[in-house]
């Protein structure tokens, strides 16, 4: 409740307090009903009207702020780090395990409903199911010995300077890792191999190999290309990729730098970063 010669306003906005009665300017009946505005700094409209017997009360009419410059201000910032959707198709993301499975059984399936008379071309019965009885064997196989491809993380920066920079080394690491495989452990398996030198003296047990878990092509600070391989290794540290930073440059090289360090809980990453400078002009 407003008080006598005191002037309130709500909470968010600053208090204008008015003279005591006996200095306080006197309203005459012309303008005793018109509110006159008071201005201050504020995100609010101020109006000061006089009440008969209560002396002034003020009225506040709020107003919202003015968004329009800091919306233009986050529109001027440059995204140059965004992730790059990988929608193209290519035959390297199809299972011909899946593929050659789905096809046999298929065929293995009609050929029989043919053959009871179930479904018609009985006189085609046979050919499906010569052809559908492999073809489910082979689609079991390749999906049994199927490696799935690794997360591939692209940002637009990095996707620019690929084709420049990149080395045909890296590459190549990229389109095999990202691709199914068929008859591999893991991905990068004889790399792996020879890095770590896996049952000879200084090297680790097999079973405590790191497991490649995706890659991600970004840009350095410096602005060079750069390949980050993430892995897995409950049963190694840190020190252990430390120890072979330089096995990691000379197998993935010529033309890079390794540097190893660890991300998350028994997640390591290995930056293979390319040397070729993107200022230069292309040859």
């Amino acid at each position: 409740m407003p008080l006598p010669g005191v002037a309130t306003v709500c909470p968010g906005h600053r208090f204008l307090c008015l003279p005591p009665h006996s200095t306080r300017p006197q309203l005459t009946n012309s303008t005793r009903s018109r509110p006159v505005l008071v201005p201050v700094q504020s995100n609010a409209k101020l109006f000061l009207k006089a009440n008969n017997g209560f002396g002034s009360k003020l009225s506040v009419i709020p107003r919202a702020a003015d968004s329009s410059t800091t919306t233009a201000a986050a529109a001027d910032v440059p995204n140059n780090n965004t992730l790059v959707p990988d929608d193209s198709f290519s035959i390297s993301k199809v299972s011909f395990g899946v593929v050659g499975l789905g096809v046999g059984v298929s065929l293995l399936s009609y050929g029989f409903g043919a053959y009871f008379n179930i479904l018609p071309g009985s006189e085609w019965s046979a050919i499906m199911l010569t052809y559908g009885f492999p073809l489910a064997i082979i689609g079991m196989a390749l999906k049994y010995a199927e490696l799935k491809p690794v997360p591939c993380l692209t940002y637009s920066d990095a996707q620019r300077l690929q084709e420049k920079c990149a080395t045909p080394i890296l590459k190549q690491v990229k389109s095999d890792v990202t691709r199914y495989r068929y008859g591999d452990e893991q991905h990068l398996d004889e790399a792996l191999k020879r890095i770590f030198q896996y049952g000879l003296g200084g090297g680790i047990p097999r079973r405590s190999a790191p497991v490649l878990q995706m890659i991600r092509e970004e840009v350095t600070q410096d602005g060079k290309y750069c390949l980050v391989l993430v892995f897995e290794a409950k049963a190694l540290q840190l020190s252990d990729f430390e120890q072979r930073q330089a096995k990691f440059t000379s197998f993935f090289g010529p033309g890079i730098t390794a540097e190893v360090g660890k991300s998350e809980k028994d997640s390591y990453e290995v930056r293979l970063i390319s040397n070729t400078d993107p200022n230069a002009p292309a040859s």
